[in-house]
């Protein structure tokens, strides 16, 4: 066999070893959803929506923490974005290339791959005890908003670099100054990138439990929020609180709990990929 047969052979080797892998990974995730979708679909109506906690499985629902994932989700977006979006363009746009820069990119870089609990134990300090918020919506949002934010400057950055530097010539060579190039030019043609990244960062905060339950979010809420300083829970607290029941019918509470938990993921990325394609086909 001489090298060119070698190398045939192993480009089919490796394509067999990676439709293998993909196979594993989906029959995986299929039993996964599949399991789920037995035991709870059948707990799925109005009123489990609408109910409020109980210590009896059938009359339990997930009203609290369906509002209190809402009211989570809408803070962190509210904190997360303008400051994510603009650190992200300053570093890209604003900031000079040196040393410091260097630092800066490599510690945001990073911190998004430091575990959950670290920002959950930094936001008890902070947010709780120090700025004395308690075990409030807020202080949940801000420990969530810390989590996210290398995520979306890293996000940011990416998209930014990607504009082609022709869009800016044009603008400069129009007359237009560094700020307008910015925002008539580089932000809409980036925006599909950085909604992404926004939007993946999200759903990332949506399944987080870890930072929460440090911060002080409660298994147990009798009410929904209705302001950023009442107590909270959220749907991956309550899906934990039901699964490590032993009666039966909390484990099915807790899977029609996961398939709403999905459905909120899969349509927040969904909208993600609209956003992306849809730019995308905007600035070809």
């Amino acid at each position: 066999m001489n090298s060119i047969q070698k190398n045939r052979l192993k480009d089919q080797l490796f394509r067999i070893w990676g439709i293998a892998c993909t196979l594993f990974g989906l029959i995986l995730l299929t039993v996964f959803i599949g399991d789920i979708l037995i035991d709870g679909i059948r707990r799925i109506d109005w009123a489990f929506i609408t109910g409020l906690p109980s210590r009896k499985a059938e009359k339990s629902g997930i009203y609290t923490a369906l509002m209190g994932s809402i009211w989570i989700l809408l803070l962190t977006t509210i904190i997360a974005f303008p400051v994510g979006v603009a650190a992200g363009v300053y570093l890209e746009e604003y900031s000079k290339k040196n040393r410091l820069s260097a630092i800066l990119e490599i510690n945001i870089s990073n911190l998004a791959g430091v575990p959950s609990i670290i920002y959950g134990l930094l936001g008890l300090e902070v947010f709780v005890r120090i700025m004395d918020l308690g075990a409030s919506v807020l202080a949940g949002a801000l420990t969530l908003s810390l989590l996210i934010l290398p995520i979306i400057i890293v996000a940011t950055r990416e998209a930014v670099k990607a504009v082609p530097n022709s869009i800016r010539d044009a603008s400069y060579a129009l007359g237009a100054s560094k700020w307008q190039t910015i925002w008539n030019q580089v932000l809409p043609a980036s925006g599909g990138g950085i909604l992404t990244g926004v939007i993946l960062a999200l759903s990332r905060a949506v399944g987080e439990t870890a930072p929460l339950i440090v911060v002080g979010a409660l298994a147990y809420v009798p009410f929904a929020p209705t302001n950023p300083m009442d107590e909270f829970s959220v749907l991956p607290i309550q899906i934990f609180n039901w699964i490590s029941r032993p009666q039966h019918g909390f484990i099915e509470n807790a899977a029609a709990a996961i398939i709403i938990l999905l459905l909120i993921t899969f349509i927040m990325n969904g909208i993600a990929v609209y956003f992306r394609n849809k730019w995308q086909k905007k600035w070809k």
